[in-house]
């Protein structure tokens, strides 16, 4: 029992080492475009680079049963690796604009047998409190994802390729550990067989279907508001003169103050429902992207800023009831596959997002662009409605 208490706390530590590489570029993109020359649209490119990696990476993995196959915990180890490789690669001096998009599709592509693998991990060691031991690791995810932007603000000293290779070597370790510490799960079926029409037997069970179309309305506003935190907060700044921020901090505290809400969305769901908590996650942070133009206009700096880390709640809570609801409405033997496939669909969805509202940004003056981002609450809600009903 005591091996199996310290198996989760490894692969939540495992995961905010290795989904650090998620955001490396965005936090140095400043100095990614004096060295490199780049352009403006090199942060929406940046990022779509990485998801479009990972959906390439989730999709090969979801159609050849890799992780149903194999041992999760190799695949981890293995990408972990790979991905901090690529990262790294970032600091090469002879890169170009169409290098650095190539390297960060390559860590989007490892991120695949990494974060969806995490979870499969889990699935396999917890059958009771599976929306509990998803809610922590989700909640890594978050944290991870916003430890670039701290590593830039507190390391003022260091280079921006220090930043990056730091990032780098702890997701090497983060792989390391869960590679040496955490075995096959105990409830692991494993797969002996490639199966490539299992994607769409998927679908075809309504309850999984409606989880993930809840998932797909959660995921068009997630990766975006991650993406434009900084360029939120720039904005009032820019919008009020006596305002000073420090924005990589706040960009960490914004997107970071998420992991806390996955912990208390599932302690929350395991006594209301992980359903009935996804709808109201949904319905907090589509009104949030309503209000968000609105409030930029405000005065007081602390009320925004309390605006925002309240948006960074609410935008993630629910995205382990959406795994905790597909790993249970799916076969065991499938579960890797299921996990994998709606990620895949899920980050394809964010880069429409990211792109359109890059777009949005670029084209148009109007800080109302942000309602664009309550299109995926909006579905998201009716996905989960229908399913209510039914």
């Amino acid at each position: 029992m005591k091996k199996k208490n310290a198996i989760l706390p490894i692969i939540v530590i495992a995961q905010f080492c290795c989904t650090s590489l998620w955001f490396a570029g965005n936090a140095v993109l400043k100095e990614l475009v004096q060295h490199f020359s780049l352009n403006a649209s090199a942060l929406g490119n940046l990022t779509s680079a990485v998801q479009f990696g990972f959906i390439a990476g989730t999709l090969l993995f979801a159609l050849f049963t890799i992780v149903d196959r194999f041992s999760p915990s190799k695949i981890f180890f293995i990408c972990a690796l790979l991905g901090a490789f690529a990262n790294a690669c970032l600091i090469l001096d002879g890169n170009t604009n169409g290098t650095l998009l190539f390297f960060r599709f390559l860590t989007g592509f490892f991120l695949a047998g990494i974060y969806p693998v995490g979870m499969k991990i889990a699935t396999d060691y917890y059958q009771k409190g599976l929306g509990t031991s998803l809610g922590f690791i989700v909640g890594a995810l978050a944290l991870g994802t916003a430890l670039p932007h701290l590593l830039k603000g507190s390391m003022h000293t260091a280079s921006w390729s220090t930043v990056l290779l730091s990032i780098s070597l702890l997701s090497a370790i983060g792989g390391a550990l869960l590679f040496l510490f955490v075995p096959d799960g105990p409830f692991r079926k494993k797969s002996s067989s490639m199966d490539l029409k299992v994607c769409f037997q998927l679908f075809k069970h309504a309850p999984f279907r409606k989880a993930a179309f809840g998932y797909f309305g959660h995921m068009w506003e997630l990766y975006a508001f991650w993406t434009f935190v900084p360029i939120l907060l720039k904005t009032y700044a820019d919008m009020h003169a006596d305002i000073h921020f420090n924005i990589p901090l706040l960009s960490f505290l914004s997107i970071g103050i998420g992991g806390l809400s996955c912990v208390l969305g599932s302690a929350l769901a395991a006594k209301f429902g992980a359903q009935r908590v996804a709808f109201y996650s949904l319905v907090l942070s589509g009104t949030c992207c309503v209000l968000a133009p609105l409030l930029l206009f405000h005065s007081n700096a602390l009320f925004f800023i309390v605006f925002l880390f309240f948006w960074g709640m609410v935008v993630i809570a629910d995205s382990p009831l959406f795994a905790t609801l597909v790993a249970q409405n799916t076969p065991e033997k499938k579960r890797g596959t299921a996990l994998t496939i709606v990620n895949c669909i899920g980050f394809a969805i964010t880069i429409i997002s990211i792109q359109g509202l890059s777009m949005l940004y670029h084209s148009n003056g109007s800080h109302f662009i942000y309602w664009f981002l309550a299109i995926g609450p909006f579905f998201g809600v009716l996905a989960l409605k229908s399913k209510k009903r039914r």
